[in-house]
């Protein structure tokens, strides 16, 4: 069993009020229409494009299925009012028992989902704000649905859609000794249900979602989850055959040399659940508390250190401070053999790189590198490609770092230790130029 993650926004049992005609059950999700959650709080609503209107609140209270609940441009402000359409649920079905819904609207900014804060009564008559997620089609089914299965590790069993509205500051910078103890708790406390690496069903690092099948050996299970995301990225952005061949060795070679001796000469290795895409997006400091808070989950059970992974990435511009992982380790010490846990760092950030690329395929110039014959270190010093440009040969030059350090192959580049973040210390603005819904 799992302790209940006092990171995690408390979550409130949602169950079907008596009489709702709205199914509650474990459903999948229409293709043509967005999930507003799952599984057992999955909803229908109705769609126009891309615009998902809200349900209809109960007898009493004001009507939300004409409200425009997305930012399209068509939108005058965020209650813009469109012709009505097919009333989907009822809001009461979503909410505690005995709540009266007030008011629904756009909160915050989401790169893949819409988000709100719908505020309602209780059953004693005090306001209360819940936090909403809308997400579309298969991958917005899969997104949420490995969200709420997360959650249900680190908290009671509860429907994660709507949770408690939390003010945070998702501004400032977590105190490196309070943030990594905890951190590191929540790793040491955890148990795999299977004693393996995995998780019981798909979970997602921004949209993409992830290969986590249950795996007794962690080489195996970084190999796999390794190469499906490389894959994602082929079919997002087309081939690189450099990058390819670069990331076949890393699976066949590089891996099972680095990662295989976690796990042999009697060595063993506990299966740890991680929040799985750590960065300080995905963390604020609770306003009421002063302590941290973890969102946006997406977990599996990983070698503890795979968290780490994602503080290398050009991406994180407030763990990448040495500071953050120096604090880390010492409450929970780096697995033998020590002298290697800064290359399973470099290869344990591959995953969050390329998964950013396979995401953000049109803040990169990938797609015209490829189309050059030209070497990787001749384009880069010709074109003046910029850093976040340059973000999936990143990855590519840290493969060539593994490859020309552990298995030496014909055909990549020379690893350029002048376009390595960790020593240049160069940084992007994460979904600056991304198409939000």
């Amino acid at each position: 069993m799992n302790p209940p993650n006092p990171w995690c926004p408390s979550v409130r049992s949602l169950t079907r009020p008596k009489g709702a005609t709205a199914p509650l059950a474990r459903s999948s999700c229409n293709k043509a229409n967005p999930c507003v959650s799952y599984p057992s709080v999955t909803r229908r609503t109705s769609t126009l494009g891309s615009r998902a209107r809200a349900s209809t609140a109960t007898a009493g209270t004001r009507s939300l299925r004409d409200v425009d609940c997305t930012r399209s441009s068509g939108s005058k402000g965020k209650d813009a009012v469109s012709k009505p359409r097919r009333p989907a649920i009822r809001a009461s079905t979503a909410l505690p028992e005995g709540s009266t819904f007030r008011s629904v609207e756009h909160f915050a900014v989401s790169a893949y989902t819409i988000t709100g804060r719908v505020k309602a009564d209780d059953a004693d008559g005090e306001e209360q704000s819940y936090f909403l997620k809308v997400a579309f089609e298969d991958h917005g089914m899969t997104m949420l649905r490995g969200e709420y299965e997360s959650s249900k590790v680190q908290e009671p069993p509860t429907y994660f859609c709507l949770s408690e509205f939390v003010d945070m500051d998702v501004t400032a910078r977590p105190n490196p000794a309070e943030f990594t103890r905890r951190l590191a708790q929540l790793h040491k406390l955890s148990e795999s249900p299977t004693g393996k690496f995995g998780f019981a069903v798909p979970t997602c690092d921004g949209q993409v979602a992830r290969t986590v099948d249950w795996e007794e050996s962690w080489a195996v299970f970084f190999r796999k989850l390794l190469l499906g995301i490389c894959q994602r990225d082929v079919e997002t952005n087309g081939p690189w055959p450099e990058m390819e061949r670069a990331t076949k060795q890393v699976a066949e070679a590089v891996i099972p040399r680095l990662l295989g001796p976690l796990q042999e000469n009697g060595r063993e290795l506990k299966p740890c659940i991680i929040h799985g895409d750590l960065w300080e997006g995905n963390m604020g400091i609770v306003r009421k508390t002063d302590r941290s808070i973890l969102f946006d989950v997406g977990s599996y059970y990983a070698h503890n250190e795979m968290e780490l992974g994602h503080w290398r990435c050009e991406f994180s511009t407030v763990f990448c401070d040495k500071a953050y992982m120096d604090a880390y380790f010492r409450n929970y010490p780096r697995a033998e053999p020590t002298e290697e846990c800064d290359d399973r760092n470099r290869l344990y950030s591959l995953q969050g790189a390329v998964n950013y690329s396979a995401g953000h395929p049109k803040s990169s110039l990938r797609n015209t590198l490829v189309l050059l014959d030209t070497p990787f270190s001749s384009w880069r010093k010709v074109f003046g490609i910029s850093t976040n440009q340059e973000h999936c040969s990143r990855a590519y030059n840290n493969m060539c770092y593994l490859c020309q350090k552990y298995a030496p192959i014909d055909g990549i580049d020379a690893y350029d230790a002048s376009i390595d973040p960790a020593i240049t210390g160069a940084t992007i603005t994460p979904h600056a130029d991304a198409v939000l819904l």
